[in-house]
């Protein structure tokens, strides 16, 4: 679905500047933006290779499973249909880890076997479970202790402070995070008194 609004975007665009007589604009702004695109991936690469290096120092020396052991109560709490012993959790825990260090992109494959650990544990059904809508709530917030990405892009762009973005992006995610937690919560305990009420 997304990829056909991007295409329909693209598209009205086009149109939209050859009625326009502009279309030699937008050629050289889709040239520019890919030129600026190139230059960016290269300067997020080392700084994403830097950091992946860190999370799997962190693995190794056993301090991420000190991360893992010290959210486990938390994240069981969060997640009560799930089993203590099933491996979506430690797929949640590995991508609430790879969050709060700003690395996204080596978040998203944990949360995708989350997914599918948790829809294997929801009968395969297509439609999304508690714990699935926890899961999501929380990605999407995303508390950050480190936003690695964004400091990366600050660097390529020569900021003359690339990390004193640290204590706003941390406020901001936890207040994001809290309120995630909140309103799933909210959304939990109503449906358990609309259904005890029945």
């Amino acid at each position: 679905m997304v990829h056909a609004i991007w295409i329909a975007l693209f598209a009205i665009g086009l149109i939209t500047a050859m009625v326009n007589g502009r279309l030699e604009e937008v050629s050289e702004a889709i040239f520019k933006g890919a030129e600026e695109a190139v230059v960016l991936c290269f300067g997020l690469i080392s700084v994403m290779v830097f950091w992946l290096g860190m999370m799997n120092i962190a693995r190794k020396s056993g301090l991420l499973d000190m991360f893992v052991k010290l959210f486990r109560p938390i994240v069981l709490k969060l997640f009560p249909d799930i089993p203590a012993s099933h491996p979506a959790l430690g797929y949640i825990l590995s991508n609430i880890t790879a969050n709060m260090m700003g690395l996204g992109n080596a978040a998203t494959p944990m949360g995708i076997k989350a997914m599918k650990e948790l829809k294997k544990l929801h009968g395969g059904k297509d439609e999304a479970s508690r714990s699935m809508v926890t899961l999501m709530a929380l990605n999407t917030a995303g508390l950050t202790l480190i936003p690695t990405t964004v400091i990366a892009i600050r660097m390529n762009y020569d900021s003359a402070q690339p990390t004193e973005i640290v204590g706003t992006t941390l406020f901001a995610t936890a207040c994001s995070t809290l309120a995630a937690i909140l309103i799933d919560r909210y959304f939990y305990y109503r449906k358990i008194k609309r259904n005890g009420s029945r």
